[in-house]
């Protein structure tokens, strides 16, 4: 041992305590000690100067070592404990490694009590580095975690932002122009020679026409007005329609929640898994139908999504550079929620199933003016939906 050791010895005897002594200083420990031979000096010292060895005998007069062990494992449980006694049974030896003992060395054997203390304390430290290392990891988990957060918070209000600035101002600038043009036109004389720039003007008018639409578009695209203002049940039924009507995959939507104001933070996370499942299941699955159901489950909200595809392998579903899976995994679990995602039955399909507890204000749902009751929708209002459900 490099440095000094504190050691409480637990010893009646002190003859033996000098002979435990001299047999460290022989071995190379380096080391201070102190003696105690009562339960109350014991009970003080572990308290007012915590070692970082104790050495107990175990037969004491009122007072056992294995009554000493429990003690130290009570106020101490990092320090280890290592028996030197006179006798020893082998199940009373074995009885006390299974109590937390560190080791037991008989003092007709001192030459091998340098080895056991080398060892224990050895492995004391590397078990405190472990513990260290695993808190320091913990805690980095921790905050990155937290900056997830952020960064999703943060991207998603910048996402609202660029949408309401694209949709009003890039839109009212449209229809200012497109305004202006029609003023423009009616004011041309209606002259054969002039037709060719009337064609030009009502070319043009059609043009700002679909540019706003454009915009439109991509400002839904960047964050979709009917989650903030109809809720998550209605935000999947019209994003189901979209990828209904781009795609042709048939979609069956089954949401029924009750008059939930949810959190907005879970509603985007809902709704952005879903994009993504739906992503992958155009790019991946080839499916030509798709289910959805949306529900309340004790007091979590539950999304399951079933497609009628080829299915999902096991190496893709573990596959660390699956960047949609892992956004999905981590959308949810910044929640506090689930993502499962596995093949159907029969190797048929994939089922992605999302659960992420509801967050609760002063013990009830808050309650959203714009929130639709719990009606039970069998798809959106252009979907084609199966009789089965």
């Amino acid at each position: 041992m490099k440095s000094d050791i504190h050691i409480l010895m637990l010893e009646d005897d002190a003859a033996d305590a000098e002979l435990t002594k001299f047999a460290l200083r022989k071995g190379g420990v380096h080391f201070s000690a102190s003696r105690v031979e009562t339960k109350e000096e014991y009970l003080k010292e572990l308290k007012h100067r915590p070692p970082g060895l104790i050495l107990s005998d175990y037969s004491l007069p009122g007072f056992n070592g294995h009554d000493a062990l429990e003690i130290a494992r009570q106020q101490c449980p990092e320090t280890p404990f290592i028996f030197v006694t006179g006798t020893m049974g082998e199940e009373v030896a074995i009885e006390t490694l299974k109590s937390g003992a560190t080791d037991y060395v008989l003092k007709t054997r001192l030459s091998r009590l340098v080895l056991a203390v080398n060892r224990a304390i050895r492995e004391t430290q590397q078990r405190i580095k472990h513990r260290h290392a695993e808190v320091q990891l913990r805690e980095s988990h921790e905050r990155l975690r937290q900056l997830s957060v952020y960064l999703q918070t943060v991207r998603e209000e910048e996402r609202t932002r660029i949408a309401r600035e694209v949709h009003d101002e890039l839109g009212q600038a449209l229809t200012g122009c497109k305004l202006d043009l029609a003023w423009i036109a009616g004011k041309l004389p209606k002259e054969k020679d002039l037709k060719p720039l009337l064609e030009k003007t009502r070319a043009l008018a059609a043009h700002i026409d679909s540019t706003i639409q454009m915009v439109r578009r991509i400002a839904t695209e960047l964050r979709p007005g009917i989650l903030d203002h109809l809720g998550l049940a209605a935000a999947l039924e019209w994003q189901a329609n979209e990828f209904q009507t781009r795609t042709g995959i048939k979609f069956d939507v089954h949401a029924s929640l009750p008059d939930l104001g949810l959190p907005p933070d879970l509603n985007t996370a809902f709704f952005r898994i879903f994009q993504e499942t739906l992503t992958n299941i155009i790019r991946h699955a080839g499916a030509t139908q798709v289910t959805v159901h949306l529900k309340e489950r004790d007091e979590r909200i539950v999304l399951e999504v079933k497609d009628n595809g080829r299915g999902i392998l096991p190496e893709e579903i573990s596959n660390s550079r699956s960047m949609g899976l892992l956004n999905m995994r981590e959308r949810a679990g910044l929640l506090g929620g689930d993502f499962k995602i596995s093949t159907g039955a029969g190797g048929k399909g994939t089922k992605v199933t999302v659960s992420i507890p509801i967050t609760h204000t002063n013990g009830h749902y808050e309650e959203h003016e714009n929130t639709l009751g719990g009606r039970s929708r069998r798809g959106p209002p252009r979907l084609e939906t199966n009789s089965r459900g």
